[in-house]
């Protein structure tokens, strides 16, 4: 029999985590991570967690901000029981290595828990450790996810678990993720603590998305232009007019056009056209695909029209952004 002031779960052995950090990878989904657990530790008075630092080179890693953090330890073997959760960041695409793809590939096999917190569901992916498996990635990387990847299902959530395979959307919801973790382990009453700990009022679930609601991201509340909005966002590869647009939520075209004009200073057609170009650019800047099909993806009959369009909005041409985002990856790799 326990006494009131026993700790509970006293004969659970410490649980590792197996921190990865690619190159570039984001501090706050990392150190979000950290800092859950280490209050777990601190708030339930016993060594529920440990953790280590692992990275290519076994020396430095660094992160985006540009600061340096010391690794306990390269690519080495980690034992079954260990959660290995891999950090991305920036140019997720150029950190993914071959080396660090091998050595997942590997690990996997032994049976651990494998996650990747931000970007790096991108390299879980290349890793083929999501083939099947539902999945997120940044808001920013989810276009580009999607025409890679096909063989994975992905979500706007904040963070998905499915099986033994763990996605973050990243910045905070390395929390949210931790906070599910240590509920599961050791109660909703810690997980609570932590959360009070972090000054974290509003925990997310799994059911949560990552964006935030149309209405909120263009300071505007009208229900029918939240509807237009997210139709167009739903339909970049095979765009929608205006009327087909208008007369979905009832109504006129004129009526749309002004609505519009109102509330976001630019015409129906204008901002279609805004978001089919900032996709085209996610896909240039991400992905190996080519200046043709980002077009096809984003709705353009053309490359020549595609071309004309992309260089009126973001004066250079998609042929000038590929060749520059190609030079950035080789001064990186080298």
């Amino acid at each position: 029999m326990t006494t009131r002031n026993e700790p509970l779960h006293s004969a659970l052995p410490t649980k590792r985590f197996v921190f990865v950090l690619l190159d570039q990878f984001t501090m706050l989904c990392f150190s979000s991570a950290v800092e859950a657990l280490r209050i777990a530790n601190r708030m339930s008075g016993r060594p529920l967690y440990s953790w280590l630092l692992a990275g290519e080179g076994g020396d430095f890693a660094q992160c985006s901000a540009g600061i340096r953090f010391q690794l306990d330890c390269d690519l080495d073997e980690v034992n079954r029981d260990d959660t290995i959760l891999v950090c991305g960041g920036i140019d997720v695409q150029g950190a993914t290595t071959k080396r660090v793809v091998s050595w997942l590939r590997r690990e996997a096999r032994k049976g651990p828990v494998i996650g990747g917190l931000c970007t790096a569901g991108y390299t879980l992916a290349k890793a083929g450790l999501l083939d099947g498996k539902r999945a997120t990635i940044h808001w920013e990387n989810q276009d580009s996810f999607t025409e890679e990847f096909e063989e994975v299902t992905l979500t706007k959530s904040v963070f998905v678990i499915d099986g033994k395979r763990i996605t973050t959307a990243g910045g905070t919801a390395s929390i949210d993720l931790m906070l599910k973790i240590i509920a599961e382990d050791h109660g909703e009453d810690l997980a609570n603590l932590v959360a009070d700990q972090l000054i974290y009022t509003s925990i997310r679930t799994d059911q949560d998305t990552q964006r935030l609601s149309i209405p909120t991201r263009i300071g505007v509340r009208h229900p029918k232009l939240g509807q237009v909005i997210r139709m167009m966002e739903q339909n970049i590869e095979d765009p929608i007019s205006p009327a087909q647009l208008a007369a979905e939520v009832g109504m006129s075209t004129r009526q749309l056009e002004r609505l519009f004009r109102r509330y976001l200073n630019r015409s129906p057609k204008r901002y279609y056209m805004e978001l089919r170009l900032a996709k085209a650019r996610n896909l240039l800047m991400q992905t190996d695909m080519s200046v043709i099909n980002v077009a096809m993806a984003c709705g353009f009959a053309s490359p020549s029209h595609f071309s004309k369009c992309y260089r009126a909005h973001y004066d250079t041409t998609p042929y000038r952004e590929r060749g520059s985002q190609a030079g950035r990856v080789k001064a990186t790799e080298a």
